[in-house]
């Protein structure tokens, strides 16, 4: 099932966190490098986490929390925002380590394409990691094309050739 979360207190916190649990522990190092205490860095990672998303994220326009849910449990996730007129910016797109290799990155994908749909033509602009090869793999299988070397980041307004720039349009047809 997809689930559309525009609103912080409709987020079940435990479920998401479980979602992004392997990045939230890799993290740690970058946030925390003199936290000694893992569980103790990770917990920190996650409030900080969620501190934005309610903070900053969900005051955004048109922000959206995606998640697809299989069987109750949260597989995996990705948040949106406008940043101009029919054009979205996609980030933080991960799927549980213990459900990953089973197609649910691009089904959410395609589920968030089709639910934008609805509303006429947009584009969705996303940044991926050039190493992240299984990443780019599941957004070119949900219709993002690579359409620069250098990834732009709406929120943060900066680039980073680190990154490609993928977009997926939707002209109405």
């Amino acid at each position: 099932m997809l689930l559309r979360i525009v609103k912080y207190c409709d987020l079940d916190e435990r479920k998401l966190m479980d979602v992004y649990s392997e990045s939230n522990y890799e993290n740690t190092d970058y946030f925390f490098p003199d936290e000694t205490d893992k569980t103790a860095a990770v917990r920190k990672v996650e409030a900080g986490f969620l501190n934005y998303l309610k903070d900053d994220f969900f005051n955004m326009t048109d922000a959206a929390y995606w998640i697809l849910e299989i069987n109750g449990v949260w597989v995996s996730a990705l948040r949106t925002c406008r940043v101009q007129k029919r054009l979205y910016y996609l980030e933080a797109l991960e799927t549980r380590p213990d459900h990953r290799r089973k197609g649910y990155g691009a089904i959410l994908l395609s589920g968030v394409a089709d639910s934008l749909k609805k509303d006429g033509p947009f584009r969705l602009c996303s940044c991926v990691s050039k190493r992240n090869i299984a990443s780019l793999r599941t957004h070119e299988k949900s219709g993002f094309q690579i359409v620069s070397e250098i990834g732009y980041d709406y929120l943060q307004e900066e680039a980073d050739d680190h990154d490609f720039g993928l977009e997926y349009c939707y002209s109405g047809a």
